[in-house]
């Protein structure tokens, strides 16, 4: 369990602004069709808002000549048609980028998606779940609501900016010259704030991965919480990591208020000058009373857009921060595989001189040699922190070994690649997932062209067809989030049925049957059983009754292999595995099958 955070924890990597900007890049390059239509209706739109103002001002020339209610007819419908117009063209043009962003953060998310599926898991785990998981539901979240709000707002409000001023120009240049004095106020409340929120924002991204991790590890491992008495640190870890959650959180809303401060000052210097250089140029004759009313109106058209622009800027900061966080995934490099693929002839596994450390200089496997013919069932049994689980998962591939090697149907690990490791070898563990969606679906994942008598038959061979037709539609019930909700022995069943539908030469049970309670783990170590047929198998044995159906039990204490043999053979022999099967069966003459965890897991 872990629970320092963050800071023994190896990130998955966040790309920088450059590779963030390329990476958009190639995303957009397939898009460009969409791309320059919604570019086109939206300057349409917004060129065609840009005539309110000088209409304006003609309709304020024609009061000041007295010209009458007749000749207002005139701009008046104009005024009606543009406004009309625009909405139209902007609603197209605003949905066109929605579109257009949405189709690209679908290819993002289904470009993130293949490539954290092929992730080593190593590198999962040494990141932390929460770091991952935060990537792809927080991050993707911060995208999506970037591109469908956001987006299509700072378009329309970067093309008013640029035609507005281009409109002052025609006005009078020296109209133009009195707006752009507020731009270095502009200039300069933006180079405040973004390096001061692009690195608030980074870092509150990161503390919520961290919050997240935390969470996952106190509430999934709940139960090892209470058993250990470690509620009250787990409580002060969250605590500590909500509260570096929130403090950079308000930072970015204080970093907000004093950016908008600025932005306020630049609209009053701007339309100060405007309005001083209307009455010098109207008092000289150089402009007419509309013409200046023209001019104060484009301006002040401005504040929306501008304000907007910059605002957006912030989620700009934030979204930016998240697509960085989700391109560094997507451009980890792929997964080093053999150039000549080799295939394992049998379910053998070998291991020589097998040593590992998750820290260095604290090894947790210590030059372990094991033999494991095909088709042989071996247990590992052994106290909490002997090695167990750790072997087996330098056998399924999770780890690369710090030392020795791996030989599995006669070929070394190395030579089969991560692939042809997953092709060999199906893992499952206590912590298994129900996908959501139809049951039938749900096994497919193991093999994909299966057929309904296929998944029939894989259910009936672990035991668990019964229960799965008297679910409410059969096999095509809906089952994990949203749906029927199975038990944890189904859904260890609905484990063990793909792993006999994947087939694999050689399969390996973590730790398997050990939520399911007494009763439900005698079910499933039978159930557990009839998928090893066939195939080689490594039990990580909770239960020590478990062990004792093994062809061979392997004892691992303190790293290494302290003895192996049948469960007869190990008792006769006095040694470590029979002092574990003595405690196991003490106090239960009349129950050789014991409730409850047993001494391979004692508390320290």
């Amino acid at each position: 369990m872990s629970g320092s955070g963050g800071a023994d924890r190896e990130l998955l990597p966040t790309a920088t602004g450059a590779q963030t900007l390329a990476a958009l890049g190639v995303l957009l390059r397939g898009h460009r069709l969409p791309a320059v239509s919604a570019l086109t209706v939206l300057v349409l739109g917004t060129g065609i808002g840009l005539l309110t103002a000088p209409l304006l001002g003609w309709i304020v020339d024609l009061v000041v000549a007295r010209r009458g209610a007749q000749a207002l007819l005139l701009p008046m419908g104009l005024l009606l048609a543009v406004a009309v117009a625009r909405g139209v063209a902007t609603a197209a043009g605003g949905s066109l980028v929605a579109r257009l962003g949405e189709t690209v953060l679908a290819d993002l998310r289904e470009r993130f998606v293949a490539r954290a599926l092929r992730l080593p898991l190593e590198r999962v785990e040494q990141a932390g779940s929460g770091d991952l998981t935060s990537r792809v539901t927080n991050d993707v979240s911060v995208i999506a609501k970037g591109v469908r709000q956001a987006l299509p707002e700072f378009a329309g409000a970067l093309l008013t900016i640029v035609l507005t001023l281009a409109g002052l120009a025609v006005l009078d240049w020296r109209f133009l010259v009195a707006v752009l004095l507020a731009v270095p106020v502009h200039v300069l409340s933006v180079r405040w704030y973004i390096p001061r929120a692009a690195s608030v924002y980074a870092a509150h991204r990161v503390a919520a991965g961290a919050l997240q991790h935390q969470l996952i590890d106190s509430v999934g491992g709940v139960r090892t919480v209470r058993a250990f008495r470690l509620a009250g640190s787990h409580a002060t870890l969250l605590e500590r990591r909500s509260e570096e959650a929130v403090g950079l959180a308000l930072r970015g809303i204080r970093l907000v208020s004093g950016f908008f401060s600025r932005l306020n000052a630049a609209e009053f210097i701007g339309l100060t000058a405007v309005l001083a250089t209307g009455y010098w140029l109207v008092g000289d004759g150089s402009a007419s009373i509309g013409t200046a009313t023209a001019a104060a109106l484009y301006f002040h058209s401005l504040f929306n857009p501008v304000n907007a622009a910059l605002f957006l800027i912030d989620e700009a900061q934030s979204a930016g921060a998240s697509l960085a966080r989700l391109v560094g995934v997507c451009d980890l490099p792929a997964e080093r595989e053999p150039e000549e693929r080799a295939v394992p002839v049998d379910g053998s596994v070998k291991a020589h001189g097998l040593s590992h450390a998750y820290v260095a200089g604290h090894p947790v496997l210590r030059e372990v040699d094991l033999s494991v013919g095909s088709g042989e069932r071996v247990a590992l049994v052994g106290a909490s922190g002997a090695g167990k689980t750790t072997l087996a998962k330098l056998v399924a591939g999770v780890h690369e070994p710090s030392g020795g090697a791996i030989v599995l149907g006669g070929v070394d690990t190395r030579e089969l690649g991560p692939a042809g490791v997953r092709r060999a070898v199906t893992l499952v563990s206590q912590e298994v997932h129900v996908f959501a969606g139809p049951l039938c679906e749900d096994l497919r994942l193991a093999r994909p062209d299966a057929g309904d008598e296929e998944l029939r038959a894989a259910l009936a061979k672990v035991g668990a067809l019964d229960w799965a037709l008297a679910l409410p539609e059969g096999l095509d019930t809906v089952v994990g989030e949203g749906g029927h909700r199975l038990t944890v022995a189904q859904a260890q069943h609905l484990a063990l049925a793909r792993l006999v539908l994947a087939d694999p030469a050689i399969a390996i049970l973590d730790e398997a049957t050990a939520d399911a309670g007494s009763a439900g783990a005698r079910v499933l170590e039978a159930a557990a059983l009839r998928a090893l047929e066939g195939r080689t198998g490594l039990m990580v044995a909770h239960r020590l009754p478990q062990a004792a159906t093994a062809d061979r039990i392997v004892v691992l204490d303190e790293g290494r292999v302290a003895e192996t043999g049948a469960h007869g053979e190990l008792v006769a022999a006095g040694g470590r595995y029979a002092a574990l099967w003595a405690a196991w069966s003490a106090g239960r003459p009349e129950t050789p099958e014991p409730e409850g965890r047993g001494p391979e897991d004692p508390a320290p």
